[in-house]
């Protein structure tokens, strides 16, 4: 059961940070086709992070689109600094925190909501449900940094960026949440 967290982050495909900074940059001319392929490269990663500030699918699906629609809109103002994930991110949080602001919401996430879409999935559905489980005695921000580490590959300094947190605390977060996670899988108490 260990190797669902290994096997989850060894299947994630890098973002490729110069390609993506190509595509918002093609955004800026007005290019559709640079954002169809930046949001079929990055929905996934954008996706798991608003609905891991949301909890509730249909509300992450609205913000995840309305972060494309804001990064249409604001590709002019992006700056090439090499983190166009980070930038990304950034439009997807904040979009989340006014929802949340807006609905005033702190409901838990149904276990099968936390089903994150790919293509390319190598788990099973009874993966995913032992994943799913396992998931569930992190704390929000501690799944956040998980997801977005697993998910979208980024660096634990982008991560920190990203959430706006010192790295050294994006750092304990992480090795203790998978401290967590390696106890939920053997059987343990996971606290």
């Amino acid at each position: 059961m260990i190797s669902l967290i290994t096997l989850s982050v060894d299947c994630r495909t890098p973002m490729d940070q110069t390609g993506l900074e190509s595509l918002l940059l093609d955004m800026t001319r007005g290019d559709q086709e640079a954002l169809a392929q930046l949001y079929h490269r990055t929905r996934t990663a954008v996706f798991g992070l608003t609905l891991s500030y949301l909890k509730n699918r249909h509300d992450a699906e609205d913000v995840t689109q309305d972060t494309f629609v804001r990064a249409w809109e604001n590709a002019p103002s992006y700056r090439p600094q090499g983190k166009p994930m980070a930038w990304l991110l950034t439009i997807a949080r904040n979009l989340s925190l006014m929802k949340l602001r807006e609905k005033d919401r702190t409901e838990s996430l149904p276990e099968e909501d936390w089903a994150l879409p790919g293509p390319d999935d190598a788990l099973t559905t009874e993966d995913r449900t032992v994943l799913s489980a396992a998931m569930s005695v992190l704390e929000d921000e501690e799944q956040r940094i998980v997801l977005l580490h697993a998910v979208t590959g980024l660096k634990h300094r982008e991560i920190a960026e990203s959430l706006s947190l010192p790295l050294s605390t994006v750092l304990s977060k992480y090795h203790r949440a998978l401290k967590k996670l390696r106890r939920k899988l053997e059987g343990g108490d996971p606290r």
